[in-house]
């Protein structure tokens, strides 16, 4: 490089190659493109995921890690990391429907997926029929030969209510129909695809990354032929994370053991202490004995159920709010699965596309309030709770 002009040896630094030795945590790429010796070395690094580095939309060294560590997690094929939880839904969904198929949803989603399943419906011609998650004969009744998808989720959003994944699957074993699972709110505690799901499904910002400074999606496949048919939509689509975001969500994943645990435990703290409150008329938790689900519950999550837990105040949506807006130590946010806790009032945030109707046919009141824990000392959230409840009585 010391014959070129210097304009010329500004653009190429000496790229370094550690040799003799390896970097211990995972490093950040945050280079976008890669070069070859060859034409030939090219062309084959275009041929699918698991190829030479070429591109960052279609891969990257930090984003390989972050997509191979979920693999080994979920105990997959594959994944697709994404840019964010709905990045990833959307990768699955549009590359797996097209005009006039059909798809089996349970009612009790997140609100963001239960958008964009309207929307494929009205631009589409995506049938959706909704179940309540409670039985698996209602999906057999909903089977059609146009069935390509069976959406669920294992801990349902924000009602808590618990899926019997093993039962849900084993509904459309041998039927062609994908199962897809949200395994955001519980992951270390539920491993889907050992229960029979095809497709699991993360917002990564939450648990994985975990500390509320990276936002991130993956979906992670049992088959690697299906693993292969997303990824080439998701491509196309440019869902792809920043490498740096990806680094951040690899980095959380060291700690989330620790973390799910201690947040599963405050959360049933709260829960039971939530319960016997006079100003409280219903919790929602699946690690109480009361819980509709708490029987399936104890089966898919013998380690913990989660971090986040719902609750109707007696005073309706006024109380719900009041509460969620009375809050001090407590943040009114959007998110879970944080190092610090979250409450928000569904009816008038994450679920305000659903009227009062839809609502209840998803098992939400119009005054649910729910509440991700974080890792403060229960007794410090108790007291906050308790003031924010006093106010909105």
């Amino acid at each position: 490089m010391t014959a070129h002009h210097p304009q010329t040896r500004a653009v190429h630094p000496p790229v370094i190659v550690p040799d003799g030795s390896r970097p211990l945590g995972v490093p950040i790429y945050q280079g976008h493109l890669f070069s070859f010796d060859t034409s030939d070395e090219l062309a084959a690094a275009f041929q699918g995921p698991g190829e030479a580095f070429i591109y960052a939309r279609m891969a990257n060294p930090t984003i390989r890690a972050l997509e191979q560590s979920l693999t080994e997690l979920e105990g997959g094929s594959g994944t697709i990391a994404t840019g964010s939880g709905m990045g990833a839904v959307n990768a699955v969904l549009t590359a797996l429907l097209g005009s006039g198929d059909h798809v089996i949803a349970q009612a009790a989603l997140y609100g963001g997926t239960h958008a964009l399943l309207q929307d494929l419906a009205a631009r589409w011609g995506v049938d959706v029929t909704f179940v309540s998650g409670d039985d698996p004969a209602e999906v057999r009744d909903a089977l059609r030969d146009t069935t390509k998808l069976l959406y669920l989720e294992t801990v349902a959003n924000p009602t808590t209510h618990v899926t019997d994944l093993p039962a849900f699957t084993e509904a459309v074993r041998g039927t062609g129909v994908l199962t897809v699972v949200d395994n955001t709110f519980v992951p270390l505690l539920c491993r889907p695809i050992e229960h029979g799901a095809d497709i699991v499904v993360h917002s990564t910002t939450k648990y994985l990354g975990g500390h509320g400074d990276t936002i991130g999606g993956a979906a992670v496949f049992a088959d690697p032929s299906v693993h292969r048919r997303v990824w080439e939509h998701a491509v196309e689509l440019g869902s792809s994370p920043d490498p740096f975001a990806a680094w951040l969500t690899v980095r959380g994943l060291a700690t989330m053991p620790l973390r799910v645990a201690r947040q599963s435990e405050s959360a049933l703290d709260i829960a039971r202490r939530l319960a016997g409150h006079p100003s409280v008329t219903r919790v929602h938790y699946p690690g109480l004995e009361d819980h509709p689900q708490h029987e399936t519950a104890r089966r898919l999550l013998p380690d913990g159920a989660g971090g986040v837990l719902a609750f109707e105040p007696a005073g309706g949506r006024d109380a719900g709010r009041i509460f969620s807006e009375a809050v001090e130590l407590v943040s009114l946010g959007p998110s879970l699965g944080d190092i610090a806790t979250l409450v928000m009032h569904p009816a008038s945030t994450s679920h305000r596309q659903l009227d009062a109707a839809s609502l209840a046919a998803a098992g939400i009141g119009e005054g649910t309030v729910r509440l991700a824990v974080g890792l403060e000392h229960p007794d410090d959230l108790w007291a906050d709770i308790e003031q924010a409840l006093h106010k909105a009585s």
